[in-house]
């Protein structure tokens, strides 16, 4: 199964939940659709009345939210024949958007995420070592090389998202294609506003490849367990950028507690559990 373009912007203009906070729900899916390069700079979005339908909220909660994303110079409104609201792309804007949402979210928060991207990635690897052609598995290492290749760093994010959503495409289930594209929009907002070095971007490459090689060879348990310890670290760094910020937000004069690794992570990134809460192909 070939992922197509139209798959990641359906799950953009999906209909939000019903939870409150719906005017910020809608800022992070834009902004998270931004940073990962699915709606791109100088698009223009849908008319507000088809955009709030498809998201399900009011027109009012739509204007509240695209007032939100002009503010921060993510959105351009222009007036008259031609009009409408246009995606600018502003890097500085969206790693703001990115702190503030790590912020917001308690490191409980985080773990629980990483606890569902190693549940779908994970089972998205096991399923794609079973199912995967020659041709999907040099598509893979062709999206790695191109990781290696890019200087740009919210590049090297999209391209790795776009490993992950290739990943689920290949283990041929929608639903898991699905999951992960939205496990990837929330997780490239945050992202944005952290830094690798060259060193770390290497390992990162390494590790996918590492899972490459294991669908290539039809183990399963190999590319799942490589995946799963490879966003554990991932989830970790998230975790740790999270206090960072708080503390800096507090100015120093009060502290979280100090742990190096939430609970359930060890210090090297692996998780203590033997493996992520299992989840199949739907």
């Amino acid at each position: 199964m070939r992922l197509l373009a139209s798959d990641a912007r359906q799950a953009v203009f999906a209909p939000l939940s019903e939870r409150p906070g719906r005017t910020e729900a809608v800022v992070r899916r834009l902004g998270s659709a931004i940073a990962m390069g699915i709606i791109v700079d100088g698009e223009q979005l849908p008319a507000e009345a088809q955009l709030a339908a498809s998201l399900n909220v009011s027109t009012v909660t739509l204007r509240e939210a695209l007032s939100d994303l002009r503010a921060r110079g993510l959105v351009e409104t222009r007036r008259g024949r031609g009009g409408g609201s246009f995606v600018r792309v502003s890097h500085d804007a969206l790693a703001d958007l990115s702190r503030g949402r790590l912020r917001d979210l308690a490191s409980t928060d985080l773990r629980e995420l990483g606890d569902m991207r190693a549940a779908v990635s994970g089972a998205a690897a096991r399923l794609a070592a079973e199912r995967a052609t020659t041709a999907e598995v040099n598509r893979l290492r062709e999206v790695t090389t191109r990781l290696e290749a890019a200087t740009d760093e919210p590049e090297q994010r999209r391209i790795e998202g776009r490993y992950y959503i290739d990943v689920a495409a290949i283990a041929q289930s929608v639903r898991l294609t699905r999951m992960e594209i939205d496990l990837q929009a929330e997780l490239s907002q945050l992202l944005w506003s952290s830094h690798r070095s060259p060193d770390e971007l290497a390992d990162a490459v390494a590790s996918h490849r590492r899972v490459i090689d294991a669908i290539a060879k039809r183990d399963g348990a190999l590319a799942r367990e490589l995946t799963e310890t490879h966003i554990a670290a991932t989830t970790t760094r998230l975790i740790e950028l999270h206090m960072r910020l708080t503390r800096e937000s507090l100015g120093g004069a009060e502290r979280e507690p100090v742990a190096s690794t939430p609970t359930g992570w060890q210090a090297d990134g692996t998780s203590t559990n033997d493996h992520a809460p299992a989840l199949e192909d739907g």
